[in-house]
């Protein structure tokens, strides 16, 4: 009888904090959202364009002779230096000396253009260019079919220009299977598209690099559900789950001088100072659950490209490395 009478206080004290724990569990077991943004950067060294060859025949001793192949020959040595706006330039000027005699040439001076406005990620330049320059009614057949393909499909892409880059991306899959599947991963890289990731991770042939990045990721990541809840049971237990420490302890410290104030005015007045303090409390309170949210998936973008954009970059995956030529 002791035994019970002793116990009943503690049930009692415990009961009211079973919904809370039950809580905390069931989001604990949350799976983290996947709604990210992420910014996946690659630089392209000038040594590495100048490794790949022209995908075009050099000038004959006598187009090198007339005005439009000096001015073609000073655009290509601009653009192996990516001083890009002089070479488009001089490309333009070679392609007004050149006239109607050298459709073939004009073609290629056109394409090298297009090749100078991605380099300098002049997307929309290089969609504007393209629809004027006569590059649509090529076939397999032009020498840089594949990378002009290449070109317009991150263009549109870039542009946030779907429809028009997957038609782009179908004529790829047609032509070059291999090129189409590199673009999807790719693609689906950059946008952290994670379900077609994991379907990509999941067809042959294996890619270790994949496996370990999306493992990587889904070990390190933060809930951004947790965060808001942690914050809303303690203020600034969101913020320390993030790993931000001293905005941790500055939320913590607010809220609870806020909370102690609001509790003085009410008990001792005057009422209005209470109601005051209350509303301050309120937005700091609801403030602090929604910013810590956010930095849980502020932290999930620096974590995905922390590690996707090294892997972008050394795999090659970036539709820049997927070019065959340059200038």
């Amino acid at each position: 009888m002791q035994v019970l009478i002793g116990l009943k206080p503690l049930r009692m004290s415990i009961k009211p904090l079973i919904p809370l724990v039950c809580f905390l569990f069931l989001f604990s077991c949350y799976r983290v959202p996947r709604d990210i943004e992420p910014k996946i950067n690659y630089t392209v060294q000038d040594r590495y364009l100048k490794s790949l060859p022209s995908p075009f025949a050099p000038l004959t001793p006598e187009e090198k002779e007339t005005a439009w192949g000096k001015e073609y020959q000073i655009g290509l040595a601009f653009a192996r230096d990516l001083d890009l706006y002089r070479a488009i330039t001089s490309f333009r000027r070679a392609e007004i000396l050149a006239g109607d005699h050298h459709k073939k040439r004009k073609l290629e001076m056109k394409y090298e253009i297009l090749l100078c406005y991605y380099m300098g990620r002049r997307y929309n330049e290089l969609v504007e260019a393209y629809n004027s320059s006569g590059l649509s009614q090529v076939t397999t057949e032009f020498p840089a079919f594949e990378d002009l393909l290449i070109l317009l499909y991150d263009s549109f892409t870039q542009l946030c220009e779907c429809d028009k880059a997957e038609h782009i991306l179908r004529i790829i899959q047609q032509h070059y299977p291999a090129a189409y599947k590199t673009l999807r991963l790719s693609s689906a890289l950059e946008c952290a598209d994670f379900p077609v990731l994991e379907e990509i991770n999941s067809c042959p042939p294996e890619r270790p690099y994949l496996s370990d990045f999306l493992c990587h990721y889904e070990a390190n990541c933060k809930s951004p559900t947790t965060a808001g809840l942690l914050n809303a049971v303690i203020p600034g237990s969101g913020y320390l789950y993030v790993g931000q420490t001293q905005t941790a302890i500055t939320a913590f410290l607010v809220n609870g001088l806020f909370i102690a104030a609001s509790v003085h005015f009410f008990r001792k007045g005057p009422i209005a100072a209470g109601i005051i303090t209350t509303s301050f409390e309120a937005g700091w309170y609801f403030g602090g659950i929604y910013g810590a949210s956010a930095e849980a998936k502020f932290y999930n973008e620096r974590l995905y490209e922390c590690n996707a954009s090294p892997l972008m970059n050394r795999e090659g995956l970036f539709p820049v490395f997927m070019l065959k030529y340059s200038f």
